[in-house]
């Protein structure tokens, strides 16, 4: 029981890590000292998605499923298990990943013109 609720729990935190990694921007719309996190996961996230290497959470929600007596993840790991064929076809995983950019250049465009009005209605008299 404690194996498949430290499981869930991995799942949970990568969702919303997948989450942050689309909409960090737009948080730093409220918080603009936390854009550089968000940078910072948008690039693992981007290289991730390039290069395919393997999430560490992946890896430990594995072994904590079979730990629990249930099927693992499939062996592409979180993305397949929970994502492609679920929320969107498999075929359509480079739209899925240019959408998420889109989405993130959208917030940090977003970022810069209210980090701008922000300037500017400081300096102005």
């Amino acid at each position: 029981m404690v194996y498949r609720i430290l499981a869930d729990i991995t799942m949970t935190v990568h969702f919303l890590f997948l989450a942050y990694v689309v909409l960090g921007g737009f948080i730093a719309w409220r918080w603009p000292r936390t854009w550089f996190v968000h940078a910072a996961v948008a690039v693992y996230g981007t290289f991730n998605g390039i290069l395919r290497f393997v999430c560490p959470l992946t890896p430990l929600e594995h072994g904590l499923r079979l730990k629990a007596g249930q099927a693992g993840l499939e062996p592409a790991g979180f993305v397949d298990t929970y994502l492609n064929d679920v929320v969107y076809p498999t075929e359509l995983w480079p739209e899925v990943q240019l959408c998420a950019a889109a989405v993130v250049a959208v917030s940090w465009i977003g970022l810069a013109v209210r980090l701008r009005r922000r300037r500017t209605a400081d300096v102005a008299p």
